[in-house]
């Protein structure tokens, strides 16, 4: 069975941010932790992409919110709260043993649901929640004359700092396991498939035999 699941606007989003993102991680790398003498990538190339490709990601966010709202994609990130407890614990043991016994997916995809439950509650906050954070406490950074004196009694730049490194640590935390997540799809590939064709391919389960198969 075959689903156009991924059109064609959001799969340029996907990738466009993913783009933007491993720019900013590499030179932030380089920024934060690489030496004057011996740094990853020299301090004023990495300062000009960290900024451009920052700029390129609040972009792609503003697009991403207008066009969910415009083509109502922003209802798959939504979870039925009846029902969300009980299918986030299947989902979960899913992942965390049923998956190594060759269970089929709990939650199969469709139309109107293309994340299971924990892809829903991990995407709402990260798209709605720790992306605009990253993206607000780096153009402070960018435009320092904007930034509060003062936050909670400290200078005003410092507690951005703070955020806007744990935001990035998690991010890139999210991004290993959105990686190996790919992998666990009907195929080794048919997830990064997907996120390039846009159509989703499902194979039905085989039914199995039984002893009168064998009579």
């Amino acid at each position: 069975m075959r689903l156009y699941l991924v059109p064609l606007w959001l799969r340029f989003w996907h990738w466009a941010n993913a783009l933007c993102f491993l720019a900013l991680l590499l030179t932030g790398i380089s920024l934060h932790f690489g030496s004057v003498k011996t740094p990853l990538i020299p301090f004023e190339l990495a300062q000009t992409i960290h900024n451009v490709a920052g700029i390129s990601m609040a972009v792609l966010w503003v697009l991403l919110v207008l066009f969910n709202a415009l083509t109502g994609n922003w209802r798959q990130f939504i979870p039925n709260l009846k029902t969300f407890l009980p299918r986030l614990l299947k989902q979960q043991m899913f992942y965390g043993i049923d998956i190594f016994k060759g269970a089929d997916h709990p939650f199969p995809k469709t139309k109107e649901a293309k994340f299971n439950p924990l892809q829903q509650v991990t995407y709402l906050c990260v798209v709605y929640g720790l992306l605009p954070i990253l993206i607000l406490t780096g153009m402070l950074f960018l435009f320092p004359e904007y930034a509060p004196d003062q936050i909670f009694g400290m200078g005003g730049l410092w507690p951005i700092a703070v955020t806007h490194y744990l935001i990035g640590l998690f991010l890139s935390a999210f991004l290993v396991v959105h990686v190996y997540m790919i992998t666990i799809g009907e195929t080794l590939l048919s997830e990064l498939k997907m996120m390039i064709t846009g159509w989703h391919e499902e194979h039905e389960a085989e039914p199995k035999q039984t002893e009168k198969d064998h009579v």
